[in-house]
């Protein structure tokens, strides 16, 4: 087959789909329609930012979109000409999904507030409550209430004419995804891979997934659930009238499908996001999946410079040595390492790789992040942080592969960041927590609850002795002993990662907007501030040869800063 000129170049985040039509969201900014039968793109249309999520009317004429660039739009189908904009929300929006009756639309968004319009962009509502970023939100059949899940842990009901709020269920683990029947019953999957049925306010769990589930779709008319997870599987369930869940069939996801989105087509085929060009099509009875036109995009993810050489990798699993492919690990790869004469890497599969070789050293049982290096009793360690909130910590000897020496469960979501020095390791949360970790019996010293207002995404080293955090509230924050300096960032949107020079006297920040930002330690101000890109910043390391900072950018390209 030829691949279609009109594809996504980043990973998608979000899918519907409609008779005839399938729609897809992305991370490239692109909201792009599909003929359902031929996989053949119709027509496309921009966001200013990446697209979280898309929805289809009940009747199939419109689409409502959610971006990060804080807005939401309703889209005309099948031409994609923009109908309205939705202007209002002070954060990214996650979802947009029309009212049964196709008049309003609900939008939930990371300020907190979920928010109801009707079709010309007026908001007649705005819904406050939840005190976590509100990750899913719902109609009920008859278009009266509202049902909102996020990282709060709570399920909560509202009416949709007065914002009130009408039930709370709390789950007290995060749930990011929510479906709901048309007798009121309410599917859940939280981050502790369980699947909550809630029936007038009584909770039943069951255990589904051994990481959380990041995607919940319900086909009311079959009974059939289907749930994605960061364990790598996909899971059929059939949910009968008296509450019984029951597994129907179960798969793991091949490395190109991203579990954040999925749409049930027909009975038994699943459609569902990837990272990159299409989307892909899951036939559960078969077991066999269409990956026709589905080619890894050219994001890269991490940066870093090892025996004078400059390595990058991305979504497509391509290890670059200088700018030149030189190894393949078929998966998705968030971060490089160097450590012990080894270059680990690691990503969506769980997978720890030594990317030069290709050879995998260690298998966890949900996506790897971030990872930092030590030394302890005279031989080097690495820290592997996990999605699911584990720190895995490896011996890294002569004589053979890494040896895991304990897993450390530092938080209950996913860490976002690990550096390590002097005794210490520090790491981020995405719940907004921080610690400090003692590397010789590897103790808590230290927990700040909520250290950040909003997502924590990154650290570094900082100074003599200190430590630095960045996230999504634009706020850098040096932390020396226990003392803590906030300073604003020069940054308009999420500060992605923080990188500190050899000497630790400077630090740059890198954004999802393609904004670099330096700060000097000494003087505590910002020194520099570029956009190299429109693209985001994915990653940055030190080349201490050349004195100077490397940036990766989801564009695929690497930008020196000094």
């Amino acid at each position: 087959m030829i691949m279609p000129s009109m594809k996504h170049w980043g990973p998608i985040a979000g899918i519907a789909a409609s008779g005839a039509y399938v729609a897809t969201a992305g991370y490239d900014n692109q909201l792009i329609l599909w003929n359902a039968a031929s996989k053949r793109a119709l027509a496309r249309s921009l966001h200013d930012h990446l697209i979280n999520h898309c929805a289809f009317n009940d009747d199939g004429t419109l689409i409502a979109t959610a971006s990060s660039d804080y807005s939401a739009r309703i889209w005309d189908v099948p031409s994609l000409r923009l109908r309205a904009a939705l202007i209002g929300h002070e954060d990214d929006v996650d979802m947009a999904v029309f009212s049964p009756d196709g008049l309003r639309i609900a939008t939930c968004a990371l300020d907190r507030t979920i928010r109801v319009w009707d079709l010309s962009g007026h908001c007649s509502n705005v819904l406050r409550g939840h005190t976590g970023n509100i990750l899913s939100v719902a109609w009920t059949r008859d278009g009266t209430r509202l049902v909102s899940s996020g990282v709060d842990g709570t399920v909560r009901v509202w009416d949709a004419a007065s914002g009130d709020e009408l039930d709370r269920t709390d789950l007290a683990v995060r749930t990011d995804t929510i479906a709901i029947a048309s007798d009121g019953r309410i599917l859940a999957g939280d981050d502790l891979g369980r699947i909550a049925l809630i029936v007038h306010g009584v909770v039943r769990f069951t255990e589904a997934h051994r990481a959380g589930i990041k995607h919940v779709s319900f086909d009311e008319a079959s009974g059939t659930l289907v749930t994605l997870s960061y364990d790598r599987t996909i899971a059929i369930w059939s949910v009968g009238k008296a509450d019984e869940i029951h597994e129907l069939a179960r798969a793991s996801l091949p490395a190109q499908v991203w579990p954040r989105a999925a749409v049930l087509l027909r009975p038994g085929l699943v459609a569902m996001g990837t990272f990159g060009s299409s989307y892909a099509v899951f036939d559960w009875a078969a077991n066999r999946w269409d990956l026709d036109w589905v080619e890894p995009d050219l994001s890269l993810n991490a940066v870093a410079i090892m025996d004078g050489a400059r390595y990058a990798i991305g979504d497509a699993g391509v290890l670059f040595r200088d700018g030149e492919p030189a190894a393949n690990l078929g998966e998705l790869c968030n971060f490089l390492l160097p450590a012990g004469g080894r270059l680990l890497t690691g990503g969506q599969m769980g997978s720890l790789h030594d990317a030069r070789t290709g050879e995998t050293l260690y298998q966890h049982h949900s996506p790897l992040n971030c990872g930092a290096c030590f030394w302890r009793d005279g031989t080097p360690h690495a820290v592997i942080g996990t999605y699911t909130g584990e720190a895995l910590i490896f011996a890294l000897e002569d004589d053979g592969p890494p040896r895991l020496v304990t897993v450390l469960k530092i938080f209950e979501n996913a860490i976002k960041g690990l550096v390590a020095t002097a005794g210490r390791i520090f790491s981020v949360c995405a719940s907004t927590d921080i610690a400090w970790h003692d590397t010789d019996d590897f103790r808590l010293i230290r927990l700040v609850p909520r250290a950040h207002e909003k997502i924590a995404n990154g650290c570094s080293l900082a100074g003599p002795t200190g430590f630095a955090s960045i996230g999504r509230d634009l706020k850098l924050r040096i932390w020396t002993g226990n003392h803590e300096d906030v300073y604003q960032t020069p940054h308009p949107n999420s500060v992605k990662c923080i990188c500190a020079s050899d000497d630790r006297e400077t630090l740059m920040t890198g954004a999802y907007t393609g904004t670099l930002a330096g700060f000097d330690m000494a003087s505590r101000r910002w020194i520099s501030f570029t956009r190299p890109t429109a693209s985001g910043i994915s990653g940055l390391a030190y080349d201490g040869g050349n004195r100077r900072f490397l940036a990766s950018s989801y564009d695929g390209h690497i930008y020196a800063a000094a």
